[in-house]
Parts: structure tokens; C-alpha cells; sequence
């Protein structure tokens, strides 16, 4: 006797479904073949336990378990239900009503036949759309996040017998309807952080309005104290609001990696990630003999937030450059390659030097000659190249602090961002794969942000008296682009030159004393 239905295997962000054929022959014995890995063969003996307790007797012939493709190596515990529902028809005799081989069929048993909740569903359940099915059976906990994808049956059981009970039609289960869609549009952009809170710091909500409005990466040196963490937790809050793709291909990745709760809906809020300085390379950035996504995956569409970077070791910077330019992660293994999206915005904090009171307005540094260049030169230049602002941050006065003046709301400055980045859509509405103008290759620059005569000797004799770098030269333009985007000007002024000119602290040759 054979049986078939479908479960899925999660490579990457996308799934694919993997056939599961059990077929009683003579003799005696249990085997899984088609590269199953120690997890899936273990299921054996759970789906055996979990048989007994809820009463089912199996025939003791030889039982073949087959999952294809073969050449696809099947990692995990997500297939004891499929493969259980498969034995109780060939091995126990139950005649179900409904035909398995409509469903996906994913879960993990307990001993006692309970189910418990798995991760990967979303991609899983797209892909069983896409594929024509009828429906997903999965784990009760995780039918709230199959239900993000409309058009497919999806049934949440708690049990085994309950999963059973539907499949020959003892019992009905209604399909779980999301209103995943109302409750996206109407969180969009519910920040708890706003920039109302923030006192003072003007010209750090300025650069930090900038950088979101042309999607370029930022550093803030400034002395302990002075609100680093704080004004980059609020930055996510003047983003443009996540659109439906971007948030659907945003929960994927948390749902590969587990981060989804038991009531799962589309992430409706532009991801923050804050990974501490002992992180690890592939903590980072993904991998592990499966690949799961990193901290810079997770950051997707979103924010990656980096404290104190110069207490990051020097090996996990260096994972981020080539990221940070294809904006997507490649992890190959044997027998396997993978791609992350990683399309994220960098934004990192670093205290001046050691003591952290290097240009402190009232507290002397102590550190020794030379400290201050030696910690600087902790972050290669490799990877500062790609920070297009660096901004200096001063602790708030006292005055500041107590001052009753109401400050601008997120929102606000959000119209402004979400103007500046409607312009660059439409410049860049050609060229699929930029949105931004942080995403401008070199030799789109000089197309697109053209000076004229008298701003090109400001910025000749900028470079010259301040002793910056030729890799500043290019960020410098796109951020003044950036600015006169967001004044909604046409043509870049020498004004807005200027200002893009002072966000390249760390290039004057100077600066470190």
C-alpha cells in the first residue's frame, strides 16, 4: 500500500515542497531515505510513541519512507506529521475522506501526539499557494502566521488525533481567516520612540534626517552620555513606511529564523536590530551547516545598529563590505548555497577615543599621544568608506535639557523624507535596482550630482584645507544630492554643498590630532 502527501523544506527565504511517499513491502523493518539528516530519522521513534498513545496499532511490514527529491538533504522535526499521517493510513488501516496529497503538511509530535509549533511557515505556506494546493496543516501556533497568505485553507491542530479526526472528516475545522492586511495599515509606523522626546541635538536629527532620506549609512563620535543610542533607536520611526512586499519579504526572514510570536501578522514596523560587540562572523552575517539568516538579514528593509564599533572584532567588520554593497549575503556549503536579502541601512556609534572625552567641550581626555588615531584605526577603512556621514555628538546643556519647547514629531520629518525619496524613485524609475541615492554606483555620480563651476572649487578647496580623502569625494556628492532633494531643488546648491561637506569628520587628516 503507498500513500503520499507533501511537506516543505526552507532553503534560504523560499521553500520548497518535499513529496513524502510511504510504501508497506514484504518483510520487516523501518527505514527514511532521500538525505534525511539525525533529526528526521529521530522522528521515527517519536511518531511511534506519539502512535501508541493515542491508540493506533501499526502492521509490522517492512515500511519505506521516501522523501523526494532525494538530492535535497531534509533537515529538521517538521516532518514527523506528514510522515505520521502517511503510516496510519498504510500501516493502521484509516480511511481518510479528504485527499491528503491537497495538503502541506507540516509539525513536530510530542510522545503524547501533541504538536508542537515549528519555524519556516511563511515561505512554506506561499509556496503551497504558489503550487496550486488546497490547504496547510500545521501546528495551532503557527496558523496565525500561514494565514498572512490569502487563498489557502489554513488548519491549525493542536493534536495528532485532531489533524486525524479532520482528514476523515469526524470532525470540521474552519479555515483561520487573517485580517493580517487590516492590522498592517493600521500599525504601520506605530513607533513607541519619537523624535518629540529628543532635547536638543538639532543638527543630529539634520544628518540623521539626511541619512534616511537618501538611504546612506552613518557614524555618530561623541562622548558617553550624549544620546548616540538614543536619537539611532528613533531613526527607524522617520523612515518611509514599510510598503506590503517590503514587509512580507521582511517576515519571511523572521519566520525562517524563529522570531515570530505564537500570533504572528506582518511585521508592520521597519526592523532595528542591536547586536552586542562580542557578536560572532556568522552571527552576523548567517550560516551555520543550515543556513539561517544573520543579524544584517534580520535588519532587512530596516535599521543595523552597531554601539561602541571599535569593540567589534576586526574579522566580523570586514563579513559586512561585501554586503553592505551587493546588499544581499551568499553562504555556500557542500552541498548547498543560499542568498539572504540584506538590504539594510548601517548606522553605528563609537566613542572618540578611549576615555571618550577627545573634543569634549568640558572634560580633558586622558588618554596617551596617540590613543586616539590607534582606536580610529580599529575600524578599517574599507569599511568606513562605505558611512557616508560621519557626525560629530556633543552632549546636551543643561538649558537644553529642562527647556518646556515642544520639538518636532517623527512625523514630520517623516513628510519630508518620504518627499525627498519620492524624487529619487522617480529619477531612478529606470534602473530597477536602485532606489536611493546611497545605491548610485561611481560612475552614476557625475550624472546625477552635477555642481557647478563655483561649487567645484568649494569643494577643491575643501579637500585641500581639510585634508580629506578621495574616497570622500563621491559621498560628499551624493549626500549633497540627498540635501537638495529634500529642499526640492533641482540642481545642487553651493549651500547644500557645504553642508554635505561637514559630515566627513573622520577623513580630515587632522582629526585625530
Amino acid at each position: 500500500m503507498l500513500a503520499t502527501t507533501f511537506g516543505a523544506a526552507v532553503y534560504g527565504v523560499d521553500a520548497t515542497l518535499i513529496t513524502v511517499e510511504i510504501s508497506l513491502i514484504k518483510g520487516a523493518g523501518i527505514s527514511v531515505v532521500g538525505l534525511p539528516d539525525n533529526a528526521v530519522k529521530e522522528s521515527l521513534q517519536r511518531i511511534d510513541a506519539a502512535l501508541k498513545n493515542e491508540g493506533f496499532t501499526q502492521d509490522r511490514k517492512k515500511t519505506v519512507i521516501n522523501l523526494a527529491p532525494a538530492d535535497i538533504r531534509k533537515e529538521g522535526s517538521s516532518y514527523d506529521l506528514p510522515i505520521a499521517i502517511c503510516l496510519i493510513t498504510t500501516s493502521c488501516g484509516e480511511v481518510y475522506s479528504k485527499d491528503i496529497s491537497d495538503y502541506v503538511i507540516l509539525g513536530e509530535l510530542a510522545l503524547d501526539g501533541a504538536l508542537r509549533p515549528i519555524k519556516g511557515v511563511l515561505p512554506v505556506a506561499i509556496e503551497a499557494r504558489n503550487q496550486g494546493k488546497k490547504g496547510f496543516i500545521l501546528p495551532k501556533e503557527n496558523a496565525a502566521e500561514a494565514s498572512i497568505v490569502n487563498n489557502l485553507d489554513v488548519i491549525g491542530v493542536s493534536t495528532l488525533r485532531e489533524a486525524i479526526d479532520f482528514l476523515t472528516g469526524r470532525i470540521e475545522i474552519k479555515p483561520l481567516i487573517s485580517d493580517t492586511r487590516d492590522i498592517f495599515y493600521h500599525t504601520v509606523n506605530n513607533y513607541e520612540a519619537d523624535f518629540s522626546h529628543v532635547q536638543g541635538q538639532e543638527n543630529i536629527k539634520r544628518a540623521l534626517e539626511i541619512a534616511a532620506a537618501g538611504g546612506h549609512n552613518a557614524i555618530m563620535i561623541g562622548p558617553p552620555g550624549a544620546g548616540k543610542t538614543m536619537l539611532a533607536k528613533r531613526l527607524p520611526s522617520i523612515l518611509p513606511p514599510l510598503t506590503l512586499a517590503e514587509a512580507l519579504e521582511t517576515t519571511k526572514i523572521h519566520s525562517v529564523a524563529g522570531k515570530l510570536g505564537g500570533q504572528a501578522t506582518l511585521i508592520s514596523r521597519r526592523p532595528f536590530r542591536n547586536p552586542h560587540h562580542t557578536i560572532s562572523d556568522a552571527a552576523l552575517v548567517g550560516g551555520g551547516s543550515f543556513p539561517q539568516p544573520g543579524e544584517i538579514s534580520l535588519s532587512h528593509n530596516g535599521v543595523l545598529f552597531l554601539d561602541e564599533l571599535p569593540e567589534f572584532k576586526r574579522t566580523v567588520l570586514e563579513v559586512m563590505r561585501q554586503p553592505l554593497e551587493e546588499r544581499k549575503v551568499s553562504i555556500s556549503r557542500t552541498r548547498l548555497s543560499v542568498e539572504f536579502p540584506s538590504s539594510f541601512m548601517l548606522i553605528a556609534s563609537m566613542n572618540p577615543c578611549p576615555c571618550g572625552y577627545y573634543n569634549h567641550p568640558d572634560k580633558e581626555c586622558t588618554c596617551p599621544p596617540g590613543a586616539v588615531e590607534k582606536y580610529l584605526n580599529r575600524v578599517s577603512g574599507p569599511l568606513l568608506d562605505r558611512i557616508d556621514l560621519h557626525v560629530e555628538v556633543t552632549p546636551v546643556s543643561f538649558d537644553q535639557i529642562s527647556s518646556t519647547r515642544k520639538n518636532e514629531s517623527s512625523e514630520d520629518i517623516r513628510k519630508r523624507v518620504v518627499k525627498a525619496r519620492e524624487i529619487q524613485i522617480e529619477r531612478f524609475k529606470n534602473y530597477p535596482d536602485i532606489h536611493s541615492n546611497a545605491m548610485m554606483p561611481a560612475e552614476m555620480v557625475k550624472e546625477v550630482c552635477q555642481i557647478s563651476d563655483p561649487g567645484k572649487a568649494l569643494l577643491k578647496k575643501a579637500m585641500e584645507r581639510l585634508g580629506l580623502s578621495a574616497r570622500a569625494y563621491d559621498r560628499i556628492l551624493k549626500v549633497s544630492r540627498t540635501i537638495a532633494d529634500l529642499a526640492g531643488t533641482e540642481d545642487i546648491r553651493n549651500e547644500q554643498l557645504a553642508e554635505a561637506i561637514q559630515y566627513r569628520s573622520l577623513d580630515r587628516d587632522n582629526w585625530a590630532g
